[in-house]
């Protein structure tokens, strides 16, 4: 962070400050997104800081992303379809790309 700044002076002065660092010793951190995809952190490096009340974390690693998959019923399907004139395929595709009934057919219209 700092360049030649000695690591045991660079923790004295944060403590000095208030900042806490600890080290968790972990082997994966998966961070679960509110659009149902995934993040998975292989191999990572934890650091949990403590600073003026709060507490954040500090997270690195190797990165894998994983989305989430829609559910596409047959029946939104068959409602786009008949709502658009799209044959299933491109109903199935939109449906897909979308992830929303209404936008999918908005979309075909």
């Amino acid at each position: 962070m700092f360049g030649g700044i000695d690591p045991k002076k660079m923790q004295s002065m944060m403590k000095q400050m208030g900042i806490s660092q600890i080290e968790i010793p972990s082997e994966k951190v998966i961070i679960e997104k509110t659009d149902g995809s995934k993040i998975f952190v292989e191999s990572p490096s934890v650091m949990r800081i403590k600073m003026s009340g709060q507490e954040s974390f500090q997270i690195s690693g190797e990165i894998r992303e994983e989305t989430a998959k829609v559910e596409i019923s047959e029946e939104d399907i068959k409602s786009v379809m008949e709502k658009t004139g799209a044959s299933k395929e491109k109903a199935r595709k939109t449906l897909e790309k979308t992830g929303d009934l209404a936008e999918a057919i908005l979309e075909l219209s």
